[in-house]
């Protein structure tokens, strides 16, 4: 086996050579925070209904995140691998548009 630029060269067969990477550390994808931001439009009800079907929250536990966007602002509503997070938001973002509501999401990597 010879070796070119670090990567390793392969015989694969009739005079055919294949270049084998030898960097192969496989890198955990970045987590992020969901969180949901207040808005004068969007109603409560929504924000429960968004929690529960999207995010997965149980009643009460929707019902506490939203008060806590409702007061503070802003709630984390989550910690996802990042592309789970970026689905989750835009989902919540889509939903939120076809019912008419500003809705809006925003994302933070840990």
């Amino acid at each position: 086996m010879e070796k070119q630029n670090g990567n390793e060269v392969r015989e694969t067969g009739n005079g055919v050579e294949a270049v084998v990477d030898s960097y192969n550390e496989i890198m955990e994808p970045r987590d992020c925070t969901v969180f949901l931001l207040n808005d004068d439009f969007t109603t409560k009800e929504f924000v429960v209904e968004v929690l529960t079907a999207i995010f997965h929250k149980g009643t009460e536990e929707a019902t506490v995140l939203m008060e806590t966007v409702h007061m503070q602002g802003k709630a984390a509503v989550g910690v996802y691998a990042r592309d789970i997070a970026v689905t989750l938001a835009a989902l919540t973002v889509k939903t939120a548009r076809e019912n008419g509501f500003p809705l809006r999401c925003e994302l933070e990597e840990l």
